[in-house]
């Protein structure tokens, strides 16, 4: 852990604060006041133009595979399955056929959906299967992180199956939108810097046969430059093109998945694969200063938690406050603070336990949350409780939105949990499995890999899905037309990367790419902290919230791709009013995510 220390003037990813007091210098006070209520104080390049389509994710390549689905007349829905496909390959830290996640779509009619296609837990699962004879957490191997225990029943085979017959154009096949990421396992892709220091650094890949062979190379690391080859997930990928989605929870594969599970001591069964099932759902809406805003609803906690920090948020001009003030820092922060408060008590799978939804995301709840809020000093979180006395019963992920010719749109965000989820690959499949079994509260009062406390909602249950904090978004303009759609890894910093995009955008005026670049912080209620990015706060900031009772925390050693401490990894597309123009924007805080247009 590292405490705050002044800026390095050898970084250049931020502006100085140094340098802005400067320009103060130099401007009357009234330009003065401008610049601090308008100017984003860090550097961001130009969003990526184009007048027809754009695929925003965190790999150019597997952005580029989408781009030419949308090309030769596929729609949004055909591009999202052959982008998830990609991600899988050239993605491996968060792209998955091994995982889950949630697929938000709106279509050019203004209808929109949710295709759920979460882990679930296997048959076998149990309340306390995480706990050693004492009550207390196993860590290690035979844990909720690591090893062949930690996976739930993976969905993004079946999720992306029901995405494409329901909603694609049906003008490209199943097989066709494969083969993209089929070629690219089977010839290899060069290995980037990024990649490259991510397999270095993943130790539980050691530990298992086919994972240490396939992706640490036996120790003889790749490195940046080398061309990365996965034959064993080019056949599995080509059982799928030949005999289809089900291949995967019936064939051969589902068979070697069970096999290599009994073989360790695992809980998917092939009756577990057979069995499971993704779901369409409602999304959940809100708005935010009049904007509409459709979102991600249970087992995700991130809509709720989402919509109910936006309807606190409301209640204060930001926008006067001046954006990364300690004013509005402060605000915040308390009501992150107490949206993850509410988050702990109150979320679970909905098909299991019953969540106050309504209540929790209604303005008029927001407005006595809201009265708890302190403007001068900060709130101790043990002093926090979820606000619903009488209600009943990250970090490895990775985001791609998109946006076709006719208007239709994704954003999907899935994932493995950590990254490279448990760190086994099923033998003989070439297939990363997730740890996604850590979401659901192993013990109660016990935090888990990021931190988060939950509560017995989200106990262990058969087939349950585990709670999330995945949150794809899409923001409407006043008249109901698709302004923005946005999402991010990151864990419980998802739903926070969220939320100060959507805020930079409405309150601070600022364009998509300044939005999604610009610093980050993160409060989740427990522990109580206030974490923040490298060179993202002025010293006379920080040193203005901790007296008002914030503790700060810099923390450089984060885990997973965030490197450095920053936060989340962004992928967002705006229409812009008048031209209809595509603005794709991907997170400047990774070097490999370049949004693909025409």
């Amino acid at each position: 852990m590292k405490k705050f220390r002044p800026m390095d003037a050898k970084r250049s990813f931020f502006i100085f604060f140094t340098l802005l007091s400067f320009i103060y210098a130099s401007l009357p006070l009234a330009t003065c006041a401008a610049v601090a209520a308008h100017q984003p104080l860090y550097i961001s390049r130009e969003p990526v133009r184009a007048p027809h389509t754009m695929v925003a994710s965190t790999q150019q390549l597997a952005s580029q595979v989408g781009a030419d689905v949308l090309k030769r007349g596929g729609n949004a829905i055909d591009a999202a399955v052959a982008v998830a496909f990609a991600l899988a390959v050239v993605h491996p830290v968060a792209g998955n056929l091994g995982g889950g996640g949630f697929m938000l779509i709106r279509f050019k009619d203004g209808r929109s959906t949710v295709i759920d296609y979460r882990e679930m837990a296997p048959a076998a699962a149990s309340r306390d299967m995480y706990l050693d004879a004492q009550g207390k957490i196993i860590r290690g191997e035979g844990s909720s992180t690591v090893g062949y225990r930690a996976a739930g029943v993976p969905g993004t085979v079946a999720g992306l199956e029901m995405a494409l017959q329901k909603y694609g154009s049906h003008k490209l096949s199943w097989a066709q939108l494969i083969e993209p990421a089929r070629r690219l396992a089977s010839n290899g892709f060069t290995v980037s810097k990024v990649f490259a220091d991510s397999l270095q650094r993943e130790k539980k890949l050691a530990q298992y046969e086919d994972s240490r062979r396939i992706f640490l190379n036996d120790g003889n690391f790749l490195t940046e430059g080398a061309t990365f080859r996965q034959p064993e997930l080019a056949a599995t990928l080509a059982r799928l093109q030949r005999r289809g989605p089900r291949e995967f929870y019936e064939g051969e594969t589902a068979r070697l998945i069970a096999a290599d599970m009994k073989s360790h001591n695992g809980l998917i069964t092939l009756q577990d694969l057979r069995g499971y099932i993704p779901k369409e759902r409602a999304p959940l809406r809100g708005t935010y200063r009049g904007f509409p805003i459709i979102t991600m609803p249970p087992p995700s906690s991130g809509g709720a938690v989402l919509i109910e920090m936006l309807n606190m948020l409301e209640g204060y001009d930001l926008h006067s406050m001046g954006w990364s003030s300690s004013d509005s820092l402060h605000i915040l922060i308390e009501v992150m603070r107490r949206a993850f408060a509410d988050r702990a008590e109150y979320m679970g799978d909905t098909d299991f336990v019953k969540v106050p939804i309504a209540e929790l995301i209604d303005k008029s709840y927001a407005a006595r949350i809201r009265s708890t809020i302190d403007l001068k000093h900060a709130s101790k979180s043990k002093d926090i409780r979820p606000g619903l006395p009488t209600a009943e019963e990250s970090s490895d992920t990775t985001h791609f939105t998109i946006v076709d010719r006719d208007g239709n749109a994704v954003s999907n965000t899935y994932t493995l949990n950590d990254e490279y989820g448990s760190g086994v690959v099923a033998k003989g499949t070439g297939m990363l499995l997730n740890d996604e079994m850590d979401d659901f509260t192993s013990k109660v009062g016990v935090p888990n890999l990021y931190g988060l406390i939950q509560g017995a909602r989200n106990g262990i249950e058969p087939r349950k899905r585990p709670l999330s904090a995945m949150t794809p978004t899409f923001v409407l303009r006043k008249d109901g037309s698709l302004w923005f759609t946005v999402g991010s890894p990151g864990g419980p910093r998802i739903i926070t990367a969220v939320l100060q995009v959507i805020s930079n955008v409405i309150d601070y005026d600022m364009n998509i790419q300044e939005a999604v670049d610009a610093p980050r912080i993160h409060q989740q209620w427990m522990p109580d902290e206030v974490r923040f990015e490298p060179y993202g706060l002025s010293a006379d900031t920080v040193n203005a919230l901790n007296a008002r009772g914030h503790k700060l925390e810099l923390r450089p050693e984060y885990k997973g791709y965030t490197k450095r401490g920053y936060m989340g990894d962004v992928q967002a597309i705006m229409i812009e009013e008048g031209t209809g123009m595509r603005l794709g924007a991907s997170d400047s805080r990774r070097s490999e995510g370049v949004p693909v247009g025409y």
